[in-house]
């Protein structure tokens, strides 16, 4: 499986979202209404409306932001991989998104031909950072000026459509991919449906920004049995502060 992809050509990343306020009531009376809108349509049957938000709000760019974003990249050392892990994480969501595209410049010029890969990265971060990014005012990168493309034709390898093999109707979380190819991952103290709580409450940046770089692990690991290549050890991962 991925005969032609070349590893060190990849840009692997994941995003942490969360709802843009702590509690619906702090957002103005226009947004409050839009969202009770925007989930009285997209979940109709969801139960109270501003009980949801807590919820829901960080998976849709209009309500939601980007608190932190990982990124790693394979290299190559003595016939075995290495992955470098970077996270941009801080609470005002332009500056981590200042710090990805700059990045995404970076590897552009030295990657030309490069592709973003990730779980879910298709119809979920992509999108979500070019959203955000436009909101902010910032200048989207070129391997981000997707209008235009056709599906097949978007440069990116996403682990969710790999393993769909055509069938569009079929999603799998990451969780239980990893778990399915016999993957370990770490056990973690909290998931994607905590991030918001241990944002807004905890104020832990650091520690979704550890939970977010395991992900970004996890469809590492992917990638190399897909390609039926060893898997990465501990003293192949290389964490780059911030």
């Amino acid at each position: 499986m991925l005969p032609n992809i070349a590893l060190d050509q990849l840009l692997l990343l994941d995003i942490e979202t969360t709802p843009a306020a702590p509690a619906i009531e702090q957002l103005s009376e226009e947004m409050q209404q839009l969202w009770r809108e925007k989930i009285a349509k997209t979940a109709p049957v969801s139960g109270n409306d501003d009980s949801a938000y807590a919820d829901r709000a960080g998976i849709y760019a209009e309500f939601g932001k980007i608190v932190c974003i990982s990124v790693g990249f394979f290299s190559l050392e003595n016939n075995r991989y290495q992955l470098r892990l970077k996270s941009f994480y801080n609470d005002d969501e332009a500056v981590v998104l200042s710090g990805f595209l700059e990045l995404i410049n970076k590897f552009y010029a030295k990657h030309p031909r490069f592709q973003f890969a990730g779980h879910n990265i298709k119809e979920f971060d992509i999108p979500f950072i070019c959203r955000r990014s436009v909101i902010h005012l910032l200048s989207l990168p070129q391997p981000l000026q997707l209008h235009g493309f056709k599906p097949w034709e978007v440069p990116m390898l996403d682990t969710l459509q790999l393993w769909r093999f055509g069938d569009f109707k079929h999603y799998i979380s990451l969780k239980l991919l990893t778990a399915v190819m016999g993957i370990e991952t770490p056990k973690d103290d909290i998931d994607g449906s905590m991030v918001g709580k241990v944002y807004w409450e905890q104020k832990d940046l650091e520690r979704i920004a550890t939970y977010c770089q395991k992900d970004v692990l996890a469809v590492a690991q992917l990638l190399l049995k897909f390609k039926r290549l060893p898997a990465l050890k501990q003293e192949d991962i290389v964490i780059v502060k911030q």
